[in-house]
Formats: C-alpha cells, sequence, structure tokens
C-alpha cells in the first residue's frame, strides 16, 4: 500500500513506524535548516528591503534547485510538468507566504515570527479535514491542544508591542505555507520530492519578479541601501539554499509520510532552535520559550498514531 501524499501511511500498515519515524525525522531536520533563516534575515534586513530580499530569495533557490531537478527528473519530465497549476500554488502558498514572513519579521523580530506560527498545527488539521484526508481522533486532537498551549506559554514572554499588523502578516504567511504544503505533495505526484518543490518555489519566483516589478514602476525602493559585502553574500545563501530550499524539499518529503497536518506540529519547535541559534550570536536564553518547545515537543508525541490491535 502506498502512503497518502497528504496524510501520510496508515499506522496500522507494515513498516508504519519506521515510516513515521523517518517522517519525524525529516521534519526536525526541516525545522533545523528553515530556523538558520531568521538570524541571517535580522541581517539582511538592516539594508534590504522587504520586497527585494523576497525577489532574491526565491529567485536565487530557483536557480541552484533547477539544474539539480533537471539532474533527478529528467528534462522530459520538467518540460511536462504542471506549470500552470504551480504557478498558482507557487504564488500564493510559498511566494505571498515568504512575502509576509519577511515583512512580518520586518515589524516584529525572528524568535517572535516562529512563536506566532505555533497556529500551525491548527491551520493544517483543519485543511485536512476540509480535504476529507484525515479523520479526528481523540489523541490528535489532544496534541493540537497542547501544541497551541505550547505556543501560548512561549508567546507569553513576548511584550504585547511587538505584536499587531507583524503577528497578522505571521498568521497570513503560516496559513498560505499549510496550503501550499499540502498541494505541492498532492498535486505533483509524478515528480521527486526535489521535483515537487522547486517547481512551486519556481512559481513564486515568477510572481516575485512581477511584483518587484510592480514595485519599481511604482516608485518604491527595491535596491539594498549599501553595496552587497561578503557577510550580506553569505547570509543571502543560507538564507535562500538552506532555509528555504533545502527546509522546503525536506518538509514535503515529511508531509508525504505524516500529512501536512501532524508535519506542521514541528513548526511550533522552531522558536527553541532560533533561540539556540540567536544565542550562539550572543542572546540570552529565555526559560520561558524553552518551557514552550518542551511543551510542543510532547504534542507531537501525544499525536502520532497508535497502531491498530492485531486481530486473530
Amino acid at each position: 500500500m502506498s502512503p497518502d501524499p497528504v496524510r501520510g501511511p496508515s499506522f496500522a500498515a507494515p513498516g508504519a513506524r519506521q515510516s513515521a519515524l523517518s517522517g519525524n525525522g525529516l521534519a526536525v531536520a526541516s525545522m533545523l535548516t528553515w530556523a538558520a533563516g531568521f538570524p541571517a534575515a535580522e541581517i539582511l534586513l538592516q539594508s534590504w528591503p522587504p520586497v527585494a530580499l523576497w525577489a532574491a530569495r526565491a529567485l536565487l533557490a530557483v536557480a541552484v534547485m533547477v539544474p539539480v531537478w533537471i539532474w533527478i527528473d529528467g528534462p522530459r519530465a520538467v518540460l511536462r510538468a504542471r506549470w500552470g497549476h504551480a504557478v498558482r500554488v507557487g504564488g500564493f502558498g510559498l511566494g505571498l507566504g515568504m512575502f509576509l514572513i519577511i515583512l512580518a519579521q520586518k515589524l516584529t523580530d525572528p524568535v517572535t515570527v516562529a512563536i506566532i506560527a505555533s497556529c500551525a498545527p491548527l491551520i493544517a488539521t483543519l485543511l485536512e479535514l476540509a480535504a476529507g484526508t484525515r479523520r479526528l481522533r481523540w489523541n490528535f486532537a489532544l496534541g493540537v491542544v497542547v501544541s497551541i498551549i505550547g505556543g501560548l506559554i512561549a508567546t507569553s514572554a513576548i511584550a504585547p508591542a511587538q505584536l499587531g499588523l507583524g503577528a497578522l502578516c505571521a498568521v497570513g504567511s503560516t496559513t498560505l505555507f499549510c496550503w501550499g504544503s499540502m498541494a505541492t505533495s498532492r498535486d505533483f505526484p509524478d515528480l521527486s520530492q526535489t521535483g515537487r518543490t522547486t517547481i512551486t518555489l519556481a512559481g513564486g519566483a515568477i510572481v516575485a519578479s512581477v511584483l518587484i516589478g510592480l514595485a519599481s514602476l511604482a516608485g518604491f525602493d527595491i535596491r539594498p541601501q549599501r553595496p552587497i559585502d561578503t557577510q550580506q553574500a553569505g547570509m543571502l545563501v543560507i538564507y535562500a539554499l538552506i532555509s528555504l530550499g533545502l527546509s522546503q524539499v525536506l518538509f514535503i518529503a515529511s508531509v508525504g509520510k505524516l500529512g501536512v497536518a501532524l508535519a506542521s506540529f514541528h513548526i511550533n519547535v522552531a522558536p527553541f532552535y532560533v533561540m539556540v541559534i540567536m544565542l550562539v550570536l550572543g542572546e540570552e536564553w529565555n526559560w520561558t520559550r524553552a518551557l514552550g518547545a518542551a511543551v510542543v515537543a510532547l504534542a507531537v508525541v501525544l499525536a502520532q498514531d497508535r497502531p491498530g490491535r492485531q486481530t486473530a
């Protein structure tokens, strides 16, 4: 029995435990690489307008990933792929979502944005229920509640002045990201994980290119405020290739094994990863956020589907 591209495999099937273990491992790796982008963006946003950083991130990721995709799936698969649908999924789910998260970080700070993304499990669960790909079991519902509690515990360490428009942008970005990830995993079954990720990222890059052109025509400043030096180039590589390209490939692979709802639980641990990275860069340790991350980790364990009883 092949796994469901959205919900993941039945945990009563042979090998389901191994699939769950690998799916959770992929999700952890995805969140670690995603978290690395927040400190990088914090440095880049000191001189880059959000719209310019958004476009540069998407275009650099696609420029590197398309040749890799051609090498994996072959030129024919690339040419015959559903490009029109990819532009819709990538443009809204990843392109617009990516812009909103950059804007949210510009208005708040990296840890705040990662914490507000704690609504992802609830949003993803609602999407799966609407699509008919998940039945709401008691342990999963409990996991969603505990995950949100973990996010609220971590958010209690944030001053109210940091919320507002930035928080709304982060919630909107999380909603679009969950929908885009579910559609990416579901709607391109003939492509590899790299191909699925690349084609929707390309859709997001196309939309980014169009919007940055419109922003320029409207008179907005789309150029960095100072020349791009070695530090900025390095941060852009981390932000585009590791925090976006590699992270998204890992997350889409995780969605294929666990479903978008359960995979999204791991997003709630991202504030802890961001905090650890920021700690290395000189920020202070925050026990409240660490407690929130621990509660979210408990939620991931609670929400795992249990194997069905063996019948004689």
